[in-house]
Formats: structure tokens, sequence, C-alpha cells
């Protein structure tokens, strides 16, 4: 799945193409489409999952300027793809799942 740009406003589109990071839609194809498409404007969050899909990509969204978050360890059910997004410079704050929300309706009213 990836965000695309049209004459009225940006929409998603599902891609049949080969699965990355063994997914399909991978959250990576997902973020790398926001960096690319929305930039600075956008906001990422990250929640509880297995493995390390979204990680890059959520560091290429970062690098462009976009707020970065992450679900905190203490909330997780499984503490996977935050703490890869983490460890890869990624995730700007980490917060509890109760707090997200909040921190991204801030985010996006600056």
């Amino acid at each position: 799945m990836q965000i695309k740009r049209t004459a009225s406003g940006c929409v998603t589109e599902l891609l049949a193409t080969s699965p990355v990071n063994r997914h399909r839609p991978a959250v990576d194809v997902l973020f790398d489409s926001a960096a690319a498409v929305i930039g600075k404007q956008a906001v990422a969050v990250i929640l509880t999952g297995m493995g390390k899909d979204g990680a890059q990509g959520m560091l290429r969204m970062r690098q462009a300027g976009a707020r970065t978050f992450g679900q905190d360890e203490a909330s997780c059910v499984v503490y996977g793809m935050p703490r890869e997004a983490f460890l890869v410079g990624a995730v700007e704050e980490q917060y509890p799942l109760e707090d997200l929300s909040r921190k991204v309706l801030q985010a996006t009213s600056r």
C-alpha cells in the first residue's frame, strides 16, 4: 500500500507487488511513500507487533522531517516493531498506548 498524490488530494493505493519484509501490504512501503509524498507534514506511529517492518520506512519519514512516535515497551503486547524502529533512530518519542492519540493530535495541530 502506498500514498499517492492526485488532483483531489492524497489517496492510498494497494499495490500488487512482491512482499517486502515478507508482508504485503508492508509498513515500509507505506512509510516510504509518506516520506516522499507528504514529507514534513506527516506523522507516523508504530505500534506493538513482531518483526522489523516499518523501521526503515519510519526512519526515512523522520529524515524527511515527519514527526515519529512509537509505542513504549511497557504497553506493548510484543515490543518488536517499535523496538526495531527505536533502535535505528526512527522513533522520535515513545509513549504508552493510551497517550499516543493525544500526542498525534498535538503534532497535527501545530
